[in-house]
């Protein structure tokens, strides 16, 4: 895997924080991270519900860590960006491969960030619409 394309900002926040460990555990990757897009990919496998589909679940938790990623971008460094409300719209599923997710920021404020993600399947057909919206706060001392 090529190394991400990451702003300055992004740079920063992934040497020191990095994606966290539920983000690794489900496999994500990120290849692009700035405050205004941010890309990632998931594997199906292993990100499944019984039925062998990927996991509404996993489609949330791929679009907030990517909206949660691109809005601490955008607070960095003097605030920090916490999640105040995330909703999901799933329109088809994936049974295989890898999902694709593209943020694309809505809103950049003083206060508020609202992202949306666009969930794919590889062959380019939407999964899941994502919307986050997360709180810019000061960091605490």
């Amino acid at each position: 895997m090529s190394s991400p394309k990451l702003s300055p900002a992004a740079a920063e926040l992934m040497q020191s924080r990095g994606l966290g460990p539920l983000a690794e555990k489900m496999g994500i990757e990120l290849l692009e991270l700035s405050a205004e897009r941010a890309v990632a990919t998931m594997p199906v496998e292993g990100n499944t519900q019984p039925l062998g589909v990927l996991h509404g679940g996993a489609h949330v938790v791929l679009g907030e860590s990517l909206g949660s990623f691109a809005a601490n971008v955008w607070a960095h460094p003097d605030k920090v960006a916490v999640g105040i409300e995330v909703n999901a719209s799933h329109s088809r599923s994936a049974t295989s491969g890898k999902v694709t997710a593209v943020c694309s920021a809505i809103n950049l404020g003083k206060s508020l960030a609202v992202h949306e993600i666009v969930i794919s399947d590889e062959a380019g057909r939407r999964l899941s619409t994502v919307r986050i919206t997360n709180y810019l706060k000061e960091k605490a001392n």
